[in-house]
Formats: C-alpha cells, sequence, structure tokens
C-alpha cells in the first residue's frame, strides 16, 4: 500500500462554486503510481465546503449559487453567531450541508469521476480568503 499526501492552498475566490479538479490533480502527481486506490480532498475551513457535480454547464455552478442563497439566508434575526458578518453564519451552514471532504476512486493512475464530474470548491463567504486542501492518497 502507497499513500502520499499534500497540502495545497488555493488562492481567493469570489463567493460562489468554483471547480478545482485540475488543481487537486496536478497536486498530487503520485496518484499516478496507484492503480486501484482512493482521494480524499479535505478543506481545512468552516465556512466553505467541497463537492462534486457537473464540470461542463457552468450555469449549473450559478444555480447551486442560488439555491443556497435562498434557502439559507443572510440577516436572519434568529442567529446569535453574527459578528463576523452577516455572511458567516450562513456560511457554515451551507459548510456543514455540503461537507468538507469528497472521496473519489482512483482507478488506473487517475481520479475515477464520471465524465461530467468535477470537484468544487464551494466559497460561502463574500471576502473568504485564501483555504487549505488537504489532499491524501491511497492504494496499490
Amino acid at each position: 500500500m502507497m499513500i502520499y499526501q499534500n497540502t495545497i492552498r488555493i488562492a481567493s475566490k469570489e463567493r460562489g462554486f468554483h471547480l478545482i479538479t485540475k488543481q487537486v490533480m496536478d497536486a498530487i502527481p503520485e496518484i499516478g503510481a496507484i492503480s486501484i486506490g482512493v482521494c480524499q480532498v479535505f478543506i481545512q475551513h468552516t465556512s466553505a465546503s467541497l463537492t462534486i457535480n457537473e464540470n461542463a454547464d457552468p450555469t449549473v455552478r450559478l444555480d447551486f449559487e442560488t439555491f443556497f442563497n435562498k434557502n439559507v439566508r443572510e440577516n436572519d434575526p434568529d442567529y446569535l453567531h453574527d459578528y463576523e458578518g452577516s455572511d458567516d453564519m450562513p456560511a457554515h451552514i451551507k459548510s456543514s450541508l455540503l461537507g468538507a471532504s469528497v472521496m473519489i476512486p482512483i482507478t488506473d493512475g487517475r481520479l475515477n469521476l464520471g465524465p461530467w464530474q468535477g470537484i468544487y470548491l464551494c466559497e460561502h463567504r463574500n471576502y473568504g480568503g485564501p483555504r487549505n486542501l488537504v489532499i491524501t492518497v491511497w492504494g496499490n
């Protein structure tokens, strides 16, 4: 069994859903040595998240942003955690709904994503700053 790990820093992105598949793959070239295995991508933040979804039509990412903004609203007077800005508590909720990690099978040295799938960095803050990802791959 081989295990490799790398931490990368993704530059600040505007609020929304961003494809990062290529950045993840570029960060862990050792994946080529694994014929069967798993890749885990973990984000070290509580106001951004990761998910896997369509990589072809950018309107999908816009619709995700619209959906989450409609369903997890800012400026809710019931939120107690509000001293970091009106977008902060909604960002924590969105992050928990989507999750802090994704796992992808590795087959023949490549991520075995479907033909229309990509890894999204979901930035839920207006000014979230750079984001750290820990990428771990293991297998034979």
